[in-house]
Parts: C-alpha cells; sequence; structure tokens
C-alpha cells in the first residue's frame, strides 16, 4: 500500500514537472482587420484607419470599415472616398452603397441620398438599416407617407430598427434630422400602429418634451385610439409641450 502511494506521488511529481516545462500554446494572432475593429469597438477610429490600411486593399470591407472610421470622425469627405473605393472594388456592395448615401444625407442632398439607398436595397431588400435610411430621408423631405411606408419594412424586418445607434455591422444608419418632435411624433404613431404601447407613449412624451403642440393632432391619429383610456397615455398628454 505504501509502495503503491508512492508511486502515486512520483508520477504526479513528474506530471507537475513536465506541465511547468511544457511551453504554452502559442495565443492566435489578431489580423490587421480584427485589430482594426478592436479599435473601432473602443471609438479610437484613427488608430482603427491606421490598422485597417495595413490589412489587403483589395477588400471592399476594409474600405468600406475606413469609411466607416472617417465618418465617425466627421470627416464626410474621407468617408465618402474610401466607400467609393469600396464600391470600385464591388459594384454590388449593397453596405457601401447604403453608406454613401448617409454622407449625401448629411449633406442634406436628400434627393441623391435617397437614389443610394434604393440602390442599396435593390441590392439588398431585407436590410431594415437601408429601409430605416431611406425613411429618414422621405421625412426631411417632408414626405410623410412615404416615410410610414418604408419605416413600416424596416420595422417588420427588425423590431428594434429604431433603438439601434449609430452603425449596424457595416451600415451606416442616420437619423439626424432637424424637427426631432415632428419626428417623434412620427415613430410614436409607428410603435402604438404594432402595439409597442411602452414605446409609443415614450417617444410621445419625447416629442412633447421637443415642443410638440398640438395635442388635437395625437387625440385624433387612429393609431392612438387604443391608449386613450391608458393611465400612462393620460399622464403624457397632461404634459405641457416644453416651450423652445
Amino acid at each position: 500500500m505504501v509502495s503503491t502511494k508512492i508511486t502515486a506521488l512520483i508520477l504526479l511529481a513528474t506530471a507537475f514537472v513536465a506541465a511547468q516545462t511544457t511551453p504554452s500554446p502559442t495565443l492566435p494572432t489578431l489580423s490587421p482587420e480584427e485589430r482594426g475593429d478592436l479599435y473601432m469597438a473602443r471609438k479610437m477610429y484613427r488608430e482603427a484607419i491606421a490598422t485597417y490600411k495595413t490589412a489587403p486593399q483589395n477588400k471592399a470591407l476594409i474600405w468600406n470599415k475606413i469609411g466607416i472610421a472617417w465618418h465617425n470622425l466627421g470627416e464626410m469627405n474621407l468617408a465618402r472616398q474610401s466607400y467609393e473605393h469600396a464600391m470600385k472594388i464591388d459594384k454590388n456592395y449593397a453596405e457601401a452603397i447604403n453608406n454613401v448615401g448617409t454622407v449625401f444625407y448629411a449633406e442634406k442632398r436628400y434627393r441623391t441620398a435617397i437614389s443610394r439607398y434604393k440602390r442599396a436595397l435593390a441590392l439588398a431588400p431585407d436590410k431594415a438599416s437601408f429601409w430605416s435610411n431611406l425613411g429618414t430621408a422621405y421625412y426631411s423631405q417632408g414626405k410623410y407617407p412615404l416615410m410610414m411606408e418604408a419605416y413600416n419594412k424596416a420595422i417588420t424586418l427588425d423590431p428594434d430598427i429604431f433603438e439601434h445607434r449609430g452603425v449596424v455591422g457595416t451600415e451606416m444608419q442616420d437619423r439626424t434630422v432637424a424637427d426631432r418632435a415632428r419626428y417623434h411624433f412620427e415613430l410614436a404613431r409607428l410603435y402604438a400602429k404594432i402595439g409597442k404601447d411602452d414605446l409609443a407613449i415614450q417617444y410621445l412624451r419625447h416629442c412633447f418634451e421637443e415642443g410638440f403642440k398640438d395635442k388635437d393632432k395625437v387625440r385624433k391619429a387612429p393609431e392612438f385610439s387604443g391608449l386613450l383610456e391608458k393611465p400612462e397615455f393620460i399622464e403624457v398628454m397632461a404634459l405641457e409641450p416644453r416651450v423652445l
């Protein structure tokens, strides 16, 4: 019995020594693209650009990501150049086409932005963020029925699309609008229409906080008919619109 225990201890000690002297497995090396993605996640956009530029430059995806980094830095000309370079590599790269549209949108060139969004949607009709961008561009033109049509399509594809912020993977999503009060009213209508009452009331609160004054318009909107007796709706309707 003693000799058995000694033998076991010797084997255990031998295994321990072997474990200490055996080299640890090498950690995988990150590619330039993966390192660039880490910088993007940390919002270190210039470092991301520098790192992406050490990756193979014949990939449309890399140039699209460089464009997004420039976009986040507010360098719209460099962003557009990068997106267009991605499109030269792959003329059917829907994400880059959409992202060029967001540059035109930022420049208030809404008609041109809409044409790019439609082109992107022709290639990728199931992208909720593209439909969202198209709807926002229509909103900025004052074309509310077309906006609602595009937004309905977006929210059907992704029920949380309007809760995302900024970038969805490799796609830019822009909801910068001039009249935020009216915009939030339209979002409230949209959410009420699909039965997301909590979000509808939340966006109604936002629209009053941002100066929306036409409460009769709210009461008469058919989308809100099912909310009229809800205590939360009554509470929101009692708010005084903020004077801006």
